[in-house]
């Protein structure tokens, strides 16, 4: 299933991306229970709300799917082209960003890459999310060396405290196309304070989307291709079979000290490419439009302004 906010008639809806079409799975839910007689009742208030739901949300919103099949009904199902997508999670309880875990990545950067490898984690602050299409936009006083990094991002579905890697995935919900855009200054100038959290998250600093695709449908998180595209020319190239630590081992490893909830985003890092690297440096400014793909997970794009 894949899973997105949008908006139609000036109101922001839960949906379903289905072929060329979006579906209000609200409304939709209602049509199938008024059908056999039962009380009228939404999914959920908005996607957080579903996810934090659980299996009880996700059972009724395939019954609902499977009712609707490929009807076009008025009002409940819109051509994907005459609805504005938004962030499909708006408010996630936080979002951990995990640092250097390409070894490809490293190697860019003349890191070497310790044997006994700990994630390193830093905070992308919720107010940072962006929605595909929507600009990405900075204070040219504030920054002038913005960057982008294609990331997969893992959407949580259930508490996780201290759980292991081998059970750790049962605690996803769904993976999205993530763009970690950094203010390399802000990260790692002397006259920018030498912030992660800050360099990262900056207003519009966070772009997901264009959906959130359901656990099901993604047979195995470490073998997706993971692309980034400025103005065309492709930057980033890789699969996320390349990661140091994998999705699970990230999940156990946070949850051991960190309790993760429903609705949390794991941005689980970046492989070579980044235009810091590149050689000389290349920033995103303005006019440019930066792409970011996971396969299976839609495409993200984003103009700079």
């Amino acid at each position: 299933m894949k899973l997105v906010t949008f908006e139609a008639g000036g109101q922001i809806r839960l949906g379903a991306a289905r072929g060329d079409t979006v579906i209000d799975l609200n409304l939709a839910r209602a049509m199938f229970l008024a059908a056999r007689g039962n009380e009228i009742r939404y999914l959920a208030d908005d996607m957080l709300d579903f996810i934090q739901q659980g299996e009880e949300a996700w059972d009724a919103a395939n019954e609902t799917l499977e009712f609707l099949g490929s009807r076009m009904v008025e009002g409940i199902v819109f051509q994907a082209d005459a609805v504005k997508l938004h962030a499909p999670l708006l408010t996630p309880p936080k979002i951990i960003a995990i640092g250097l875990n390409y070894g490809e990545h490293r190697q860019e950067q003349d890191i070497l890459q310790d044997q006994d490898f700990y994630p390193i984690l830093f905070p992308k602050f919720p107010s940072s999310i962006n929605a595909p299409g929507a600009p990405i936009t900075w204070d040219p006083k504030l920054t002038q060396k913005v960057d982008y990094e294609a990331e997969l991002g893992v959407v949580i579905g259930k508490r996780a405290r201290r759980v292991s890697e081998i059970e750790a995935l049962e605690f996803v919900f769904g993976f999205c196309n993530l763009n970690d855009i950094s203010a390399r200054d802000l990260q790692f100038d002397e006259r920018g304070g030498k912030q992660w959290a800050r360099g990262k998250s900056l207003d519009t600093f966070c772009p997901i989307g264009p959906y959130i695709v359901s656990r099901d449908a993604i047979a195995d998180p470490q073998n997706l291709t993971i692309q980034c595209w400025v103005n065309g020319d492709l930057r980033q190239n890789s699969n996320t079979a390349n990661m140091i630590a994998g999705v699970a081992k990230l999940i156990a490893f946070i949850s051991h000290g960190i309790t993760l909830t429903p609705g949390d985003i794991i941005a689980s890092g970046t492989p070579s490419g980044v235009g810091h690297h590149r050689t000389p440096p290349e920033y995103l400014k303005p006019g440019d439009v930066v792409e970011v793909q996971v396969e299976g997970l839609g495409r993200l794009k984003n103009p700079i302004e």
